[in-house]
């Protein structure tokens, strides 16, 4: 249910170029150009990147005249958030578990 739009969001991330783009995002929307440019991509390969991270749902494109000018999707980063903050309670969870355990252990050892 939730591990396919993950899995896409993921994927688009998953790339150095794609995700530098996030980056250069996060700082305001930019045309497909303006993201192309700092590290000298071809507009043809450019686009197909963006398209990873449309389909991913990480960034959303809209045409104004003859520019197509991307932004980020928040919401897509709130999913993100919220997995990765699940995540941590549940390995916060079991560190606890396992400190509790040794503990128990050294305990079970000193009175013996």
């Amino acid at each position: 249910m939730l591990a396919q739009p993950l899995d896409r969001m993921f994927f688009a991330l998953a790339d150095p170029q794609r995700l530098a783009m996030v980056e250069q995002l996060s700082a305001g929307p930019a045309t497909v150009k303006a993201l192309a440019a700092p590290s000298g991509m071809r507009l043809p390969s450019a686009v197909k990147h963006l398209k990873v991270l449309e389909d991913g749902g990480i960034v959303a494109s809209r045409k104004i005249g003859r520019a197509r000018t991307f932004s980020i999707r928040t919401d897509a980063l709130h999913l993100i958030g919220d997995w990765a903050r699940d995540r941590e309670t549940a390995w916060n969870a079991a560190f606890d578990r396992l400190a509790a355990a040794m503990l128990e252990l050294r305990q079970e050892e000193d009175g013996e």
